[in-house]
């Protein structure tokens, strides 16, 4: 569906300025805050991996921030393949991170904040299909430990009208993807779907988490 989208979606490019993101929420400050040390990694899935990408690499302390697919074997772990939907992917970004500048449970509330919406199932703004889904993949059991706690204080929380639907799903083979989609947002910053999708995610999270965002682009 994306394909489709992003050739509409290059009339935009033109525009100059990004449009406000989608949907942006006040997730809140983790009551179990995360216990590492050491450069750690997590997956995230919140729809497509650019903007995802984006905002992480974006983010203070994150060393490393790579797109790929995670859910599926490796057979199918190719774009045009993932994109038909039905491989068991989903559009993921492994994230290498220093908990001594940004802890796990920081990075959960940025993705609920401005990336993904919890409430979707199986889409993510103008995406649908099960390689759009949001989902949490803990690669330790901290790091799951941390996650479920934040899951119940979300639905407790209030912030969300409709029931928190996103997963947490246990680690498997992630595969990064194809070249050319690394670093995306960065190197096409006029290309419509940024525009219109993405860059408003970044923008969002200056705005909402200027302590933790950096200017410069973190590549790789």
């Amino acid at each position: 569906m994306r394909a489709l989208l992003v050739a509409g979606a290059l009339a935009l490019a033109g525009c100059g300025s990004a449009v406000a993101a989608e949907s942006t929420f006040n997730a809140p400050s983790a009551k179990r805050e995360a216990n590492e040390s050491g450069l750690k990694t997590a997956i995230f899935a919140g729809g497509c991996f650019w903007g995802v990408e984006a905002v992480f690499s974006h983010t203070k302390g994150v060393t490393s921030a790579v797109s790929g697919y995670h859910g599926g074997s490796a057979a199918t772990a190719h774009y045009d393949i993932v994109s038909a939907g039905g491989t068991g992917h989903a559009e993921s970004v492994k994230v290498t991170y220093d908990p001594k500048v940004v802890r796990y449970d920081q990075l959960l509330q940025i993705l609920f904040s401005v990336v993904a919406d919890p409430t979707l199932k199986n889409r993510q703004g103008p995406d649908s299909g099960t390689q759009y889904r949001a989902a949490i993949v803990p690669l330790s059991a901290e790091q799951r430990q941390v996650a479920t706690a934040y899951l119940a204080q979300m639905r407790s929380s209030g912030v969300w009208d409709k029931p928190i639907v996103v997963q947490i799903e246990n680690a498997k083979t992630f595969y990064p993807a194809e070249d050319y989609h690394q670093d995306f947002a960065k190197k096409n910053p006029n290309q419509g779907y940024i525009v219109r999708y993405d860059a408003p995610k970044v923008a969002a999270f200056k705005a909402m988490y200027p302590s933790l965002y950096r200017a410069v682009y973190q590549t790789g």
